[in-house]
């Protein structure tokens, strides 16, 4: 019997935010899966991990193809021009979290009221492999300009 089992990869960020204003842009180039985001620096990294603000997660993805918004029923997304990179900007006192396509300065998606937990860490999903066409890394941008 052949059995197949799906690993997830995630890399939190080392940075602990918890207050204030954070902007960082994250390098996604051709690669046909990722996620990225925050999460709760306490979620659960064991077992099942279902990605929506309920559980910890405040994510937009890329999946079959597809731009979504993790939310509690996944939010379909529709750039006009697939991001190479995207920036993500994290208001932590207003609850919110915009994401942007760097390539066209347009908005993907804002989680907008919410009650963030003590600490949120970045979140990082390169995705698998997918046969090699998935392989590139997710690469951490320089953002000049910030104080």
């Amino acid at each position: 019997m052949l059995r197949t089992f799906r690993t997830v990869i995630i890399v939190l960020g080392r940075e602990r935010l918890s207050y204030g204003r954070h902007y960082w842009e994250v390098e996604v180039g051709d690669k046909t899966e990722w996620s990225l985001g925050v999460c709760d620096e306490a979620v659960t990294k064991k077992g099942k991990i279902t990605l929506t603000p309920e559980n910890g997660y405040w994510t937009v993805l890329l999946r079959d193809g597809k731009y979504k918004a993790a939310t509690s029923s996944l939010t379909p997304l529709t750039p006009c021009v697939p991001p190479r990179a995207v920036g993500l900007f994290l208001d932590y006192e207003a609850g919110r979290l915009s994401l942007y396509n760097v390539d066209d300065r347009s908005l993907l998606f804002t989680f907008s009221g919410a009650s963030f937990p003590p600490t949120l860490r970045p979140f990082f999903n390169p995705g698998l492999s997918d046969g090699g066409r998935n392989a590139g890394p997710l690469r951490i941008l320089p953002v000049t300009g910030q104080e």
